[in-house]
C-alpha cells in the first residue's frame, strides 16, 4: 500500500521530489526534517504590537516548511497586543503556531537566526538575518546592516518582512539561491519599483477597506485573510467580509495555508476562517459555491474582491461578476516558477476573460518520470495515483502570503490616492526585480472605508 497520498502530499516536499534532488517521498521528507529556524527577539516585544505581529507570522510560515524545528529564544511570558493575537499571551501564540521555547544556552548551535527588535546576536551560528520595517516596507538585513527604524509602520509591514525572512531562510537552506545567506531583501507596498529601504513619501495610514470578498480560501485566501487581520483596525469597527470557497480542509494544506491545522481535516474552509476572523471582531458572510461565469454580486455585497483560485474558469469570470475593483493574485507551480507571483487589478486594459479565457483546459507540468515517483511505485502506488501526486503543483507558505501582502496593500495605495497597478510580477527570490505595469485611469475609491486606529507610540500602553 502506498505509504502517501495526493491529499496528504507536504507541497514543499513536492519540490525535491520533482526535482531529482530526493529519491523518494521519503528522503523528500527527511530533507524538510533537516531544515529548522532559530528565532531571537528583546524585551521590546512585550509592548511592541509590530514586533509580535513579525514573530507569529514567522513562527506560522517557518513551522510549515522547516520541519526540523522553530525555537524561539527569549518570547515574555506577557500578553499580545499584535491585532493578530490580541489579548493572548505571547509564549502561549508561539507554541500554538508550531514554535517551542527556548533559552539561549539551550539554543542550537549553526542553524540559521532570525532577529526582531534588539534581539542580541547568536555567537555561534548559520547566517542571520535581522527583520526591519518602516512605513509601508519590510524586508531584512543580514546581522551588522542598517536597519530602518522599526518605530511606526502599517500592519503589513512586519508581516511582509516576515514572509521575505522565511524565503531566504528556505533558499539558503535548499541552496536555491546562491546569494541567499549574504544579502538584504525587501519591498515597499507604497511602490514596488522604489528602494525598500528609501521612504518615497509613503503617507500614514488613516483608511482601511470597510468591505471586501474573498474567493478562494485555500493558500492564497488564508494569505489575505491573514494580512487583513494584521491592519489597524479599530477594534469597534472592522470589515465586513464575505468568504466563498467549496473546498474542506485537507491533511496537505497545513504545509501552504496559514489558517489550517491537522485538526481541521474535514472541516469546510469558509467556517475554519470565518471562525478565525470572527474571533478578532470581523464580521463574515459564507458563500460556499464555486465561483463562475454565473456569479453576480447584488449592491448589497462587498463591491471588492480579493482572488485568489487557481483555477482559469474562474479567473476568467471575473469581469463579468458585478465587482467595482478586484485584485487577483497567481502563484507559479513548476520548479522554476513556485516562488513567483503574479497580480492583476481590473479593470483593467485586457479583461479577465481575455487574459484567462485561452488557458481553460490546461494542465500543469507534470514530472511523473522523477526517481521519487518510480520509488512510490515500487511501494505499490498505482498509475492512477501517482499521476493525481504528480499533477499537485509545489507550493510554499511564505510566497503565498508575499502575494497576499501584495493584493492588500493595493487596495491600501487606492484607499490613500497612490499609484496604482494594473499588472506586477515579481519572485521571491528576486524581490528587488518587481515589474509593475501602472494602472493610467483608476478612479477614486468608492467602496467604503473605516478610519484606522491611531498609531500606539513605541513603549506606551494601548487604549
Amino acid at each position: 500500500m502506498p505509504v502517501i497520498t495526493a491529499d496528504e502530499l507536504h507541497r514543499t516536499a513536492k519540490y525535491f521530489m520533482d526535482s531529482g534532488k530526493a529519491a523518494s517521498h521519503v528522503e523528500a521528507m527527511t530533507i524538510l526534517e533537516s531544515f529548522s529556524l532559530s528565532i531571537r527577539v528583546s524585551d521590546s516585544i512585550a509592548s511592541s504590537a509590530l514586533e509580535q505581529s513579525a514573530l507569529f507570522t514567522l513562527v506560522n510560515l517557518a513551522s510549515r516548511t522547516l520541519l526540523g524545528g522553530v525555537e524561539v529564544v527569549g518570547a515574555p511570558d506577557s500578553i499580545a497586543t499584535s491585532s493578530l493575537y490580541d489579548g493572548r499571551n505571547i509564549r502561549d501564540v508561539v507554541i500554538e503556531l508550531g514554535g517551542k521555547h527556548a533559552s539561549a544556552h539551550d539554543e542550537l548551535s549553526k542553524r540559521p537566526v532570525a532577529l526582531i527588535g534588539d534581539a542580541t546576536a547568536a555567537p555561534d551560528s548559520a547566517p542571520q538575518w535581522r527583520l526591519t520595517w518602516s512605513g509601508w516596507r519590510g524586508g531584512v538585513v543580514m546581522e551588522g546592516h542598517a536597519r530602518l527604524d522599526e518605530q511606526r509602520a502599517i500592519g503589513l509591514a512586519p508581516v511582509l518582512a516576515s514572509a521575505v525572512c522565511a524565503a531566504e531562510v528556505f533558499a539558503f537552506l535548499s541552496k536555491t539561491h546562491t546569494l541567499a545567506g549574504r544579502r538584504s531583501a525587501g519591498l515597499s507596498l507604497w511602490n514596488p519599483e522604489m528602494d525598500w529601504r528609501i521612504n518615497s513619501d509613503e503617507p500614514e495610514l488613516k483608511y482601511l477597506p470597510a468591505s471586501l470578498w474573498l474567493i478562494g480560501l485555500g493558500n492564497l485566501g488564508q494569505a489575505y485573510a491573514w494580512a487583513i487581520a494584521a491592519l489597524d483596525f479599530p477594534k469597534a469597527e472592522k470589515a465586513k467580509l464575505m468568504l466563498q470557497d467549496t473546498d474542506r480542509i485537507g491533511v496537505s494544506n497545513h504545509s501552504t495555508s496559514l489558517l489550517s491545522y491537522p485538526v481541521d481535516v474535514g472541516k469546510k474552509k469558509t467556517r475554519v476562517v470565518a471562525t478565525w476572523l470572527e474571533e478578532r471582531g470581523f464580521d463574515t458572510t459564507l458563500e460556499e459555491r464555486l465561483f463562475g461565469d454565473w456569479s453576480r454580486r447584488t449592491m448589497s455585497e462587498p463591491g471588492v474582491a480579493l482572488c485568489g483560485v487557481d483555477n482559469a474558469e474562474a479567473r476568467a469570470a471575473l469581469d463579468a461578476a458585478g465587482f467595482g475593483l478586484v485584485v487577483e493574485a497567481g502563484l507559479g507551480a513548476g520548479l522554476d516558477s513556485f516562488q513567483s507571483v503574479g497580480i492583476h487589478a481590473f479593470p483593467a486594459s485586457r479583461s479577465s476573460g481575455l487574459i484567462w479565457g485561452r488557458q481553460i483546459g490546461q494542465s500543469n507540468p507534470t514530472f511523473r518520470n522523477a526517481p521519487a515517483y518510480a520509488s512510490l511505485a515500487e511501494d505499490g502506488m498505482d498509475e492512477c495515483g501517482l499521476v493525481q501526486l504528480a499533477s499537485r503543483t509545489i507550493a510554499v507558505p511564505f510566497v503565498g502570503l508575499f502575494a497576499g501582502c501584495l493584493a492588500v496593500s493595493e487596495v491600501l495605495r487606492r484607499l490613500h490616492s497612490g499609484p496604482t497597478i494594473e499588472v506586477l510580477s515579481v519572485s521571491a527570490l528576486a524581490i528587488a526585480d518587481a515589474e509593475v505595469v501602472w494602472s493610467m485611469d483608476a478612479g477614486p475609491y468608492a467602496f467604503g472605508f473605516v478610519h484606522a486606529k491611531e498609531p500606539v507610540e513605541p513603549g506606551a500602553v494601548p487604549s
